[in-house]
């Protein structure tokens, strides 16, 4: 992947700080260690593969590699953690609206945290606030976007779905995260 494509996008916040991994256990886990340190606000972690990547309710997140998105944002807004509230639908709106502003595909909203094509899951979205009372210490916006996977476990073959699967071509992984970060920026106040 070339980590230089948001670095040209100068007028983003978000992602002038990348850190990237051929193999991570999971870019969420890493986040959470590395969140509070003060250069970590708008730090995005990539990774190519996942070993154990997280879901919501405890669930593995799987990577294939070099194939899909698997990233981390850590951000500290400077809000009230009522601010937040419908948080993960507004991130799932801007993948949303990415997919469609680049290729005119539609996505569907499965609410709370999920990205569905033809009634299957493309994209899991995780976000975790830490706070000391309304004080916000950071939040984590995790995103798997299943981009250009072709072979999925049999526990989940019917249930999931990529880019490619669907629609039988590559597509640029960078062009993706560009786009939606630049979505976020619009719709989330950092």
């Amino acid at each position: 992947m070339d980590l230089k494509f948001i670095e040209k996008e100068t007028n983003l916040k978000v992602g002038k700080n990348i850190e990237y991994f051929k193999v991570i256990d999971s870019t969420h886990k890493y986040a959470k260690k590395i969140a509070t340190n003060k250069d970590s606000v708008g730090k995005i972690i990539i990774a190519e593969n996942q070993t154990d990547g997280i879901g919501t309710k405890g669930r593995t997140w799987y990577t294939g590699e070099g194939k899909n998105i698997a990233m981390t944002i850590i951000l500290k807004p400077n809000c009230k953690i009522n601010e937040l509230e419908g948080l993960t639908i507004k991130i799932a709106e801007c993948m949303k609206k990415t997919i469609y502003d680049l290729y005119k595909y539609q996505l569907e909203i499965k609410k709370p945290n999920d990205l569905m094509l033809n009634n299957k899951k493309i994209c899991g979205i995780l976000t975790e606030i830490n706070t000391i009372s309304e004080k916000i210490n950071y939040l984590l916006i995790s995103l798997g976007f299943n981009v250009n996977e072709t072979d999925f476990s049999e526990e989940i073959e019917e249930i999931a779905t990529s880019l490619k699967k669907e629609f039988g071509k590559e597509f640029k992984r960078e062009d993706i995260i560009v786009r939606f970060i630049e979505n976020l920026e619009k719709e989330i106040e950092f």
